[in-house]
């Protein structure tokens, strides 16, 4: 195998693939990526077994056809390391089974391993697909929900993100048991009801996938498996991975319903205010205080041996009795980050029930109050 590849272009490509890439596990193969040169492309292929990513790159030049299977996170080390300004290109050389890496001033050998011992990994079905989505609707939806998912919850059905799609509606939802985000988008296709918990990890490697907004991405779910099909202009990917077992919770019923205070503000406004509220907490004292008024919102947060900080902003619309009630900021924070609209919608009931924080009928974050 001889080919030439765009540095900068592979260093991304390796990036992603890595993202399947089995971290420890006494299967050497399984840290490996597998590199295929035909028809004027390279593929890279990757599994740990629970995930599998084939990806497809043509910004290369394909001299001489190939497979060869090799140490993934070694490769994209060197890879990167062979960056320069002087020359944007660097050379693989397939002899056996290892590979040459070769780059202005610099040239490498990395042993690999038999293409024959790779694992098997499953080809799209495109009779298969369940549903069709714009890519950056798709991107917009992981991103306002994996962030509120559970990270190696004892409840195993929460380290993940709900698919919930009723025809061409879909939902993303996710929760950790302290936050709920629910963030809903049309498909450009799909019949019926379908429902499946995508863990997040595979999620985390989908949106990298997504470099286009206007790319169709075409997802197919089985009993025990999800692929999302990436359809780049520069080359295709398909991202296969086990679902999550188990029930996911009830979330409408974790939806307050029953709010009567409730306020509109600059969604930046709010990110200010609580940056600077979370200057002067601690792991021991996560709080802010957010005190609404008919015309003003205070934040205030201390910590005993350091200090106190006191934010006020002003409000144009607070419905409701006044209100005290105390979040961890970085879960408020949090949802802020995804927000994509600049105006917020806040509602409340009383200090010890959660807070909703919205953006239309496209996004709703529950917040259960520390003092829960």
């Amino acid at each position: 195998m001889k080919v030439i590849c765009n540095n900068k272009a592979l260093a991304e490509a390796l990036t992603i693939i890595s993202g399947v890439v089995a971290r420890r596990t006494p299967t050497p193969v399984l840290t490996c990526v597998r590199l295929t040169a035909e028809d004027g492309r390279l593929s890279m292929a990757a599994t740990d077994t629970e995930a599998s990513l084939r990806h497809v790159m043509d910004q290369v030049e394909v001299e001489k056809e190939g497979d060869l299977l090799i140490p993934a996170n070694k490769l994209l080390q060197i890879v990167k390391a062979c960056e320069s300004k002087k020359s944007q290109t660097v050379t693989l050389i397939g002899k056996g089974h290892h590979i040459q890496i070769t780059a202005e001033g610099s040239k490498f050998k990395l042993n690999g391993y038999d293409p024959s011992e790779s694992p098997e990994i499953p080809e799209f079905d495109s009779n298969a697909v369940d549903c069709v989505i714009d890519g950056g609707r798709l991107v917009s939806l992981v991103e306002r929900s994996l962030f509120a998912a559970a990270d190696e919850h004892s409840r195993y059905a929460i380290n993940g993100v709900l698919f919930d799609r009723q025809e061409k509606k879909l939902r993303m939802v996710a929760t950790d048991g302290r936050r709920l985000a629910v963030a809903a988008g049309d498909c450009l296709k799909g019949d019926s009801e379908r429902r499946c918990i995508v863990p997040s990890k595979a999620l985390n490697s989908v949106r990298q996938l997504v470099r286009s907004p206007e790319t169709p991405v075409s997802i197919a779910i089985d009993d025990n498996h999800v692929s999302f099909h990436v359809d780049e202009a520069a080359g295709p990917s398909t991202l296969t991975t086990t679902l999550v077992e188990g029930k996911f919770p009830p979330f409408e019923d974790v939806i307050p319903k029953d709010q009567d205070k409730r306020c509109t503000i600059d969604r930046d406004i709010l990110r200010t205010a609580i940056g600077k509220a979370a200057l002067l907490t601690s792991e021991e004292s996560r709080s802010v205080c957010m005190k609404f008024e008919t015309k003003q919102l205070t934040l205030t947060s201390h910590v005993p041996e350091m200090g106190e900080a006191v934010i006020e902003v002003p409000l144009s619309d607070w419905e409701g009795d006044d209100l005290e009630i105390n979040f961890n900021p970085n879960l408020l924070g949090d949802a802020l980050k995804v927000v994509d609209t600049n105006e917020i919608h806040l509602e409340f009931k009383s200090s010890n029930k959660p807070g909703v924080l919205r953006t239309g009928r496209d996004f709703t974050y529950v917040l259960v109050p520390l003092n829960l």
